[in-house]
């Protein structure tokens, strides 16, 4: 009997795990990583019109209007009772956490040093995943991880002359909550559509995000330009939601720590988009440490689970 049970539950556990275009992951998630590499040069766009408690409460306002009118053309039901403590927490670390902690670190700090600081993400990502879900990766895939966050870290030593200074400490803030919406997120992305994570996550602020705006609008100055709207839209449609959406459908399909480790060449792109979009220059240790952090995803990668 027990034989036979055993034999039973083995072909549904290899079902569960091989979503449908599952082997489009990787792909989902890279280009969750190309939104998000423009979520610091439009955050710097948006600072230009906005303050940084209006720029992220109007954010998340939009994101979750823009997400509950898909919820509700869609007629998708509620999330079982089960599922909204995990909502909670992506909600408190990418909708709310992240982009308030990274917006204040922009007021002092270049979007090229932010980036590269946000390196380290990926093996935060990692560690909390496996202490939460408990998948261990390989040793080489923890090696190449830790190699790329020693780049990052030591990047940020040498900017910042040997010293934290406020910004870097909101950002690895920034950090801690962003990994463990993301690990949350890509669990409740197993049970759910990876779009449907983060569109309850973010109606799930809109109560506190209305007033939230109404009060930041009305204690700091708005100063529309092109560069303050463009950013803002991106940061709201973009970052908060496409970007969200697809990140969680290739995390769901190929693991969180392996989908994790494609972002350590966020820093790079958002490098590149600095230099094009905010006429920023770069120091030679810059680029040479992104490019490190790159070689790092190719081992990650190709590391076996």
């Amino acid at each position: 009997m027990t034989t036979q049970s055993s034999a039973t539950a083995r072909p549904a556990i290899a079902v569960s795990t091989s979503r449908p275009g599952g082997h489009y992951g990787t792909p989902q998630a890279a280009l969750g990583v190309v939104a998000f590499s423009l979520t610091f040069p439009a955050t710097a766009w948006g600072l230009e019109g906005f303050g940084p408690w209006s720029l992220v409460a109007v954010r998340s306002v939009l994101a979750a209007l823009i997400a509950g009118a898909c919820l509700l053309a869609l007629r998708v039901p509620r999330p079982a009772r089960r599922h909204w403590a995990g909502l909670a927490v992506v909600a408190g670390g990418v909708v709310v956490g992240f982009p308030l902690l990274t917006t204040l670190a922009l007021r002092t700090s270049t979007t090229a040093h932010a980036a590269v600081v946000v390196g380290l993400l990926p093996l935060t990502t990692a560690l909390l995943s496996a202490l939460r879900t408990g998948v261990r990766p390989s040793r080489t895939f923890w090696a190449a991880a830790l190699v790329g966050a020693c780049a990052v870290a030591a990047f940020t030593v040498q900017q910042s002359g040997g010293a934290l200074t406020t910004a870097d400490l909101y950002l690895f803030g920034a950090l801690l909550v962003c990994a463990a919406g993301y690990t949350e997120g890509g669990r409740l992305a197993r049970v759910m559509p990876g779009w449907q994570v983060i569109g309850w996550a973010l109606v799930l602020c809109l109560p506190v995000g209305v007033p939230a705006a109404w009060l930041a609008l009305a204690h700091e100055s708005v100063h529309l330009t092109a560069h303050s709207v463009a950013g803002l839209l991106w940061v709201a449609a973009g970052s908060q939601f496409l970007g969200l959406v697809v990140w969680y459908r290739g995390m769901a399909a190929i693991g969180v720590p392996k989908a994790s480790q494609l972002q350590l060449a966020q820093p790079l792109l958002t490098l590149v988009w600095s230099v094009l979009l905010l006429g920023e220059h770069l120091t030679a240790a810059a680029p040479l440490t992104a490019a490190a952090v790159l070689v790092c995803i190719a081992v990650t990668q190709r590391a076996r689970g």
